[in-house]
């Protein structure tokens, strides 16, 4: 068995969360959040130290207090998103209406009647996995890209959870081939594109004005298929008690027949959709993940 006695612990604790959250009331989960997002913010610093020098290079303006706000809710967001990640098995098409409200799908709709496929750009931001799981219990499956967990027992257990809906994970490793498959057939594919990836996988395009490694698997997806582009971004509506999935019209993509410099500038423009949405509801962006790691050749670390 891989990892072990760790492995074995990993999986034990995993299992022990998801089942003590998922018989709570959700009133009181939400409850017990906050308190594990107030300790995990006291005690988790790395990802503290990385949020908030992350939070200095997309925010200089703001004062350290500011910043502090922001990062303590970007913990509280996880929290969140780890009660509703638990409570999956709730979650129905009579109750659905009761926790996400569709907030633009006649954009998502425009994207299939295209006919050549939606991709589902999306990123670490809200309680992003409830995102995609619950337009499928609307009525809108989709496949959706995974890096698979180290631990291959906490992995099945995340899978099983992610798949009662009706989405259908897709493994890096025979992504293109099945996204593919999925385009052709005007299904739709979610991709989370926000996180730091290395020089010779990634392109440069600026977020927050700082040049960022970017996965350039959308654009190129786009521009080789038709398919349209949809943001979709899960946004919590205190004054509803909901989240709101906000689902953009699809991207006008910039196609000018030279491919390399056509999926630098989408992906330049899909960075920017998300910085907007970041602005917006700071918050709900995932802080604590070292965003620009990966420096052009020869800049210094930022870390």
């Amino acid at each position: 068995m891989r990892g072990g006695i760790k492995g074995v612990a990993e999986y034990t604790v995993a299992l022990l969360v998801i089942r003590t959250f998922g018989v709570m009331p959700r009133n009181i989960a939400h409850r017990a959040a906050k308190i594990l997002a107030w300790l995990g913010f006291h005690l988790a610093g790395r990802q503290r130290r990385a949020g908030m020098r992350n939070l200095r290079i997309a925010f200089p303006e703001l004062r350290d207090n500011e910043r502090e706000r922001i990062l303590r809710g970007s913990f509280q967001n996880l929290g969140r998103l780890l009660v509703e990640f638990t409570h999956f098995r709730e979650l129905n098409k009579r109750n659905i209406w009761r926790f996400v409200v569709h907030d633009g799908l006649e954009n998502y709709l425009e994207g299939l009647r295209r006919g050549r496929g939606v991709i589902f750009m999306t990123a670490h931001f809200g309680a992003w996995e409830l995102s995609s799981f619950a337009h499928a219990i609307y009525g809108f499956p989709l496949k959706f890209v995974v890096r698979p967990i180290d631990n291959p027992h906490v992995e099945r257990l995340i899978s099983e959870y992610r798949t009662l809906s009706g989405n259908v994970p897709v493994q890096r490793r025979s992504a293109a081939r099945d996204i593919l498959k999925a385009l052709r057939r005007n299904e739709a594919v979610g991709i989370l594109f926000d996180q730091n990836t290395t020089r010779s996988e990634g392109v440069f395009a600026e977020f927050f004005g700082v040049p960022a490694a970017t996965t350039p698997s959308i654009a190129l997806l786009a521009l080789r298929t038709g398919a349209a582009v949809v943001p979709g971004f899960l946004i919590w509506d205190e004054k509803l008690r909901k989240h709101r999935l906000r689902l953009d019209p699809p991207v006008e993509l910039i196609n000018t027949g030279n491919l390399d410099q056509d999926v630098l500038e989408n992906t330049k423009v899909f960075n920017k959709i998300l910085e907007s949405y970041v602005r917006k509801c700071p918050d709900h962006w995932l802080w604590i993940h070292r965003r620009w790691k990966t420096r052009p050749e020869g800049e210094p670390s930022l870390y």
